[in-house]
């Protein structure tokens, strides 16, 4: 097993991995700023480094953007990591690569894309769906049949009410409350929740 990424959040992706009995034996990262984590190697690799394909991992990299350029240029074979102390519904489809943190609790019929990030303590209600390489942040809370559109970043404390659609690569700021529909690309902030700006580039139209 590889861990993608040597940063705090990979601290607790290896905590997570260690804590179900999945033994890592090495972390990579582009920059690293440590040798070793919790005693394992920490090895420096480049866009150009080769990994055999059969390599299980999961990228350890807080940034949704990095973790699906990783994703896409590395073929491992990717794997989830769910804290035993997280509570999700057997009936949960999860992604290959997504991290469930303690302390989540996860309901019936949601569907979890690849490489996501469901953080500390967050709550996702029942028939939610999360694309690819989604973040929600520690302790936002996802009310029934919330959207959250691919790459998209939901904040710490952040409360979203049932139904909402939030777009493809929208960032929504600590602690707001999304109670209208998020376009592509928005930022939102605030109680009530309100776009503060919007990104047309074409690349949130990937």
């Amino acid at each position: 097993m590889i861990v993608y990424g040597a940063s705090g959040h990979a601290k607790v992706i290896v905590d997570i991995l260690l804590g179900i009995g999945i033994k890592v034996d090495k972390i990579v990262d582009a920059d690293p700023a440590a040798d070793e984590i919790f005693g394992i190697r920490v090895e420096k690799v480049s866009s150009e480094t080769v990994f055999n394909a059969d390599t299980q991992a999961v990228i350890a990299i807080g940034s949704n953007r990095i973790r699906k350029e990783i994703a896409l240029r590395h073929p491992f074979l990717y794997t989830e990591a769910i804290h035993p102390r997280s509570c999700v519904s057997p009936y949960v489809i999860i992604g290959e690569g997504t991290v469930v943190m303690a302390n989540v609790s996860v309901n019936p019929d949601v569907v979890i894309g690849k490489h996501c990030i469901i953080n500390t303590g967050a709550v996702v209600e029942h028939d939610c769906i999360l694309e690819d390489y989604v973040h929600i942040s520690p302790n936002a809370a996802l009310a029934g049949n919330v959207t959250v559109g691919e790459g998209s970043h939901v904040g710490a404390g952040v409360s979203v009410i049932p139904g909402i659609r939030i777009g493809k690569w929208a960032t929504i700021g600590a602690g707001a409350v999304v109670i209208r529909d998020v376009p592509d690309g928005a930022t939102v902030v605030g109680n009530p929740g309100r776009i503060i700006k919007t990104d047309t580039s074409d690349e949130n139209a990937d």
